[in-house]
């Protein structure tokens, strides 16, 4: 295991009936700016909980926060924060809506140029105003994290931040609010929760972090059980718990302390988000089993855990069957696993490759993912 420093300060409220709890965790005398995304939150009765747990505090909102949120968007409540000297920002919706929260929070108080600065290069982050969340959609992790992806619409990026700066003061995660959620929009959450734990899982180390790879098998289970479950049985509240929990355990911290970790899939999936605009879980169910398929005796210690541990199987075609294992799941889940599924083809491998290679990137965590092993697992997924 390797050495390493670990703090979470955020503070969870979890359970049926939370929502109403804001009213004691916002600081007194705050003016708040309640940030949320395309009006899902007014149909299943979110918003009107936010409003009334709000009452006795000066607030004002700030919606349209798109899936994959765009910088144009950001820089735009940064602006009206600014005229109405807002002092915390509450985010209501998906993981999507607190990305882009995080960013409006560190960009406000930005003083040294481009806020973009943050993303494209990586400029530190003195400063960033307090906020908090109420979480509609488990899939990100982000209710317990510091990072955040944006997209600029402008130049087809999509990058992503951390900072010690940029943790939630607190996060509300009311299981009750996703019975409502689509299909789509849990199939997603189940597929993005999975890949953050991979990332963090299907290493070439083996055997020297037995904590996190056994947590990291635990929200895998929990995954591979509760996902299906709550297609078909929706309002489930011990399933929607799970999974929620589940989904803030994939990427709240703990599993990473002390392993390498890889990243791959995600950075080829953001690229085809910028330039394609699938959703972000449709392009690691995507590219993973590419990765899986082309690294595979790089990771074949992880993979064969993997097939063991979580999906019970024990024979000599471990590793082939574990790599069809994933991507079964992810289809079970309603999620494609082919650019062709998406009309997508032969134009990705060269495009995503490309921009890699403009960039100087080497992926993994041996950083021999290069843009032709991309191509390599692109052409693998067409």
């Amino acid at each position: 295991m390797n050495n390493f420093t670990f703090a979470n300060p955020v503070k969870i409220i979890f359970g049926k009936g939370t929502i109403k709890e804001i009213s004691k965790e916002i600081p007194q005398g705050s003016k708040v700016l309640m940030t949320y995304g395309g009006g899902s939150i007014k149909k299943n009765g979110v918003y009107d909980q936010a409003v009334k747990a709000l009452e006795g505090i000066e607030w004002y909102e700030f919606s349209g926060i798109e899936p994959n949120p765009h910088y144009e968007t950001c820089i735009k409540a940064v602006e009206f924060i600014k005229e109405k000297g807002i002092t915390f920002i509450l985010s209501v919706g998906g993981g999507s809506v607190l990305d882009a929260t995080k960013f409006i929070a560190a960009a406000a108080c930005f003083e040294d140029g481009d806020p973009w600065q943050i993303l494209s290069k990586g400029s530190e982050i003195k400063n960033a105003m307090p906020f908090a969340d109420i979480i509609t959609l488990p899939a990100t992790g982000s209710e317990m994290n510091n990072g955040a992806v944006i997209t600029r619409v402008s130049t087809e990026e999509k990058l992503s931040f951390a900072s010690p700066k940029t943790f939630p003061l607190f996060s509300v995660l009311d299981p009750t609010v996703t019975f409502s959620l689509p299909p789509r929009q849990v199939g997603n959450g189940v597929v993005d929760a999975f890949v953050h734990v991979m990332e963090q899982y299907l290493t070439y180390n083996e055997g020297d972090s037995l904590i996190q790879d056994n947590m990291a098998e635990a929200i895998l289970k929990t995954l591979v059980e509760e996902g299906p479950k709550a297609l078909s049985d929706p309002e489930n509240y011990d399933v929607r718990a799970n999974l929620m929990w589940a989904s803030t355990w994939a990427l709240n911290g703990w599993i990473n302390c002390g392993v390498p970790e890889d990243w791959a899939t995600h950075m080829i999936g953001h690229e085809i988000t910028a330039f394609y605009g699938l959703d972000h879980a449709q392009t690691l169910a995507v590219v993973l089993p590419g990765v899986m398929t082309v690294l595979k005796e790089q990771k074949s210690k992880k993979i064969t855990r993997l097939g063991r541990e979580v999906f019970g199987i024990k024979d000599d075609n471990t590793i082939e069957r574990t790599i069809k294992a994933v991507e079964g799941f992810f289809e079970s889940m309603g999620v494609k696993t082919h650019l062709k599924d998406y009309n997508l083809g032969e134009e990705v491998v060269e495009k995503v490759s490309n921009r890699l290679a403009e960039r100087g990137w080497k992926l993994g965590e041996c950083h021999n993912i290069t843009p032709d092993v991309v191509k390599e697992i692109l052409t693998l997924r067409k």
